[in-house]
């Protein structure tokens, strides 16, 4: 790269940082002259409302003719096209003449201009605030000047019919990092309530057509809701209002108008009681996550949302293997920490929507909204992948690492949670049964895939022949959520022992190994065959890709061949169809 290259590009951050500082420097002083500009604008709308004068007319119209198109070069749109709403409100008086003294005529048009110019000022006052505000967070360089309430990352609901008072509203919760939606009636409100899941809401009382009250009463009937913060935004400070709302279960009542800090500070302060609240609650204390309490509360809001809005979702139940030795070895304070540990792991690599809570002792269960018993099955098993991989404790300078169990459920209607939880932990005791270490799906429909449920209860088995431990590994890996019994085998010899003691359903037979080939392998099985208990498949796997050897590995008795590299779904495939599992 030559120096020219590198002077240039330095040149133009240098032109870059310099043109973003002007913009910046120039920002500022807009707004200091445009709270200026809008104090003229009303002083001039209040004379010109009092007594017009050409003098006021002038002035007002050149103000905001400057506002319309020095705005925008600032970055100020929203500004700019008040400004121009303002300037297509008064621009026929350009065209008159005014002769000095006052038009009093009492249906000129100038009354009509000023009532529909004073909205647009206060929207414009609004737009001020908001500036100032992004200009203050602009200035502050570290996390410690966010805001209190944007420290909590929440997501609110806000209903208003005033468009003006709720998009401005919106924009400022929004620089304070909460996530606002906005619903300009009660039916919209419901709607995203049945949507979403809400931290607070934020409620006007005096709506058209229907009244504030009437989200009370969708509040209070639904036991899933009923618990959630509300704030009562209202312009009658009725004293009956206020007790009639707090006894429907309003958190708190604000009258307007207000200055936005002190709703800001009443939104924080409810909201941090609650989080405090649920802290205690609802969440585990060794862990950090939900507990069983709460996992029964949300499950039920789930379950009420699928049955609205229909999708499928899973339910993983899991048990850490040998957690009692951990115990027993090494103490409860290890023990502790394994749980943390995994704990933190399942966190990590689940989804914000995902439901993760303890259930008791080493025991945790998984909700996963819009997740099917295939998709689940597969974020399972790469859950456990990273398990297996790595420490989840260290004590003592030595490290701990574990493996789980795990049964996979999927919810089907007319299925009681209850139910629902006993199917995951039969599938998770029949990973247990089987081994451990491994996922497991739950029989729920044997009448749509009875070959699937009968191969759990027969645990059908499968060896693999293969002197590569890493593909060895990277086969029970993709192969192990299915109901089946995988055992290993590096080399041919060790595979005719196993013949000679077990029986399988099918094998995965490598075509190259030292000692004994699985070639040879299938000669020897096809001569002796005493030395095979039952009927097994077999799927040959082999780098030789000539038409010869497939033609040699069926001959010799194979009922498949694939050649490497494999696709590890077509190998899944022509598993399930060997061992009669599809």
């Amino acid at each position: 790269m030559s120096n020219n290259y590198l002077e240039t590009t330095k040149d133009s951050k240098s032109e870059a940082d310099r043109d973003e500082r002007i913009l910046k420097t120039g920002r500022k002083l807009f707004i200091r002259e445009f709270v200026k500009q809008l104090k003229q604008l009303q002083s001039h709308l209040d004379a010109i409302q009092a007594a017009p004068e050409s003098e006021d007319l002038e002035r007002f119209y050149r103000i905001i003719h400057t506002l319309k198109g020095s705005s925008p070069i600032f970055g100020y749109v929203r500004i700019g096209k008040l400004a121009e709403d303002l300037v297509h409100l008064w621009e026929w008086t350009q065209s008159m003449e005014v002769e000095g003294a006052a038009i009093l005529l009492p249906n000129s048009p100038i009354q009509e201009s000023v009532e529909r110019s004073k909205p647009i000022l206060r929207q414009m006052n609004m737009e001020y605030d908001i500036a100032l505000t992004e200009m203050q967070l602009d200035e502050q360089q570290d996390s410690s000047s966010a805001s209190m309430l944007g420290s909590l990352k929440s997501r609110l609901l806000l209903v208003d019919d005033d468009e003006v008072l709720r998009s401005y509203l919106t924009r400022r919760l929004q620089l304070d990092d909460c996530v606002v939606d906005e619903a300009a009636d009660v039916d919209s409100a419901i709607k995203l309530l049945r949507q979403h899941t809400y931290d607070l809401v934020i409620l006007d009382l005096m709506m058209h057509p229907q009244s504030g009250y009437e989200l009370f009463e969708f509040l209070k009937e639904d036991p899933t809701l009923k618990w959630l913060p509300l704030i009562v935004l209202s312009g009658r400070n009725d004293l009956q209002d206020k007790v009639r709302c707090f006894h429907l279960g309003a958190d708190d009542y604000v009258t307007k108008p207000f200055q936005y800090e002190e709703l800001a500070a009443r939104i924080y302060g409810l909201l941090k009681r609650t989080k405090n609240f649920e802290q205690l609650a609802f969440r585990d204390p060794l862990t950090g996550v939900f507990n069983r309490r709460y996992f029964d509360l949300q499950i039920e809001m789930e379950l009420q949302r699928i049955d609205r809005y229909p999708a499928p979702i899973s339910l993983v139940f899991i048990d850490i293997d040998c957690f009692k030795k951990i115990n027993d070895t090494y103490g409860h304070h290890v023990g502790d920490l394994v749980l943390q540990g995994l704990a933190h792991l399942l966190q990590v690599n689940l989804r914000s929507t995902d439901l993760l809570a303890r259930f008791g002792g080493e025991e945790f269960v998984i909700a996963l909204p819009s997740t099917s018993l295939e998709q689940a099955i597969a974020t399972m098993r790469d859950i456990l992948d990273k398990v297996r991989s790595k420490p989840v404790a260290q004590y003592g300078g030595q490290v701990f690492s574990i493996t789980f169990s795990a049964g996979v459920s999927e919810w089907r209607t007319g299925m009681t949670v209850g139910e629902w939880v006993s199917k995951a932990d039969e599938a998770m005791y029949q990973a247990k049964q089987q081994g451990r270490n491994r996922i497991m799906a739950a029989s729920l429909l044997d009448e749509v895939n009875p070959k699937l449920a009968a191969a759990q209860t027969q645990k059908k088995s499968l060896l693999i022949v293969d002197d590569d431990p890493i593909l060895r590994a990277i086969l029970t890996s993709h192969l192990e959520h299915l109901p089946i019994t995988i055992t290993h085998a590096a080399d041919g010899e060790k595979a005719l022992e196993l013949f000679q003691s077990q029986h399988f359903d099918a094998c995965i037979l490598d075509g190259m190994m030292p000692k004994l080939d699985g070639f040879t392998l299938l000669e020897q099985l096809k001569k002796d065959a005493h030395l095979i208990q039952g009927e097994m498949k077999v799927l040959m796997l082999s780098g030789k890709k000539k038409e010869d050897d497939v033609v040699r590995g069926l001959h010799m008795g194979a009922d498949d061949y694939m050649t490497k590299p494999f696709s590890l779904v077509e190998l899944e495939t022509r598993v399930k169809k060997l061992m009669n599992l599809v």
